[in-house]
């Protein structure tokens, strides 16, 4: 209903564009498909540990966006090689949110881990998701307890890790985000949700924290 706990990732207020609520719906409007570009993205004033995020989300065709966490708004954003960008998003592990259908970053990365739910650009969701189609609802659901990580969608768990784990660091090596020092390592982050261009909406976002 309100912005309240929510910040702009490069400043101290919320947007002043580029995102909206309306009818208990929080829009990230189109603005072409540039990576915070426009409004920008958001993140959460607290800072979590361990926690549980469950939120419902819709795209429109074509559309990319994500919800990152342990994320440090800090970090200079990186390009798709891992240079350091001008303009870009903040780092942090994301949940991948695309359509995996239209949008060419479904066949970029490695073995499919730029496609929805995945744990972008580090390791791919299972292949039989159960999505519903453009146009309609979805659930996301990330759990971190200790260093052990799930993304779920609609109710079907995608994928799990370990935080720290040698799996986990022989994946960051091999991808855009092996110069970024201690990606995916700080103890606390943000929990952000990215404005890339495209109109996505939220909704029911409900985090709790698992002490």
């Amino acid at each position: 209903k309100t912005t309240d706990g929510w910040r702009s990732a490069k400043a101290e207020a919320f947007p002043a564009k580029g995102w909206e609520i309306q009818d208990g719906v929080l829009t990230v409007l189109a603005s072409g498909g540039a990576e915070s570009a426009a409004g920008g993205d958001i993140i959460t004033r607290e800072r979590f540990s361990q926690f549980e995020l469950v939120a419902d989300f819709k795209i429109t065709e074509g559309a990319n966006s994500g919800i990152k966490y342990f994320c440090e708004p800090n970090l200079d954003p990186i390009t798709g090689t891992g240079a350091k960008a001008a303009t870009g998003s903040a780092i942090g592990l994301e949940y991948q949110i695309l359509d995996d259908a239209r949008h060419p970053d479904a066949k970029a990365g490695r073995d499919g881990n730029r496609t929805i739910g995945s744990l972008y650009d580090l390791i791919p969701a299972v292949k039989n998701k159960k999505l519903n189609p453009i146009g309609q609802f979805n659930q996301t659901r990330i759990v971190v307890k200790g260093n052990h990580i799930e993304h779920w969608l609609n109710g079907q768990k995608l994928l799990e890790y370990e935080r720290g784990s040698d799996a986990l660091k022989q994946r960051i090596a091999e991808s855009k985000f092996k110069t970024t020092k201690g990606f995916g390592e700080f103890a606390k982050g943000h929990i952000l949700l990215q404005d890339h261009g495209d109109q996505i909406w939220f909704r029911n976002l409900k985090i709790r924290q698992i002490k």
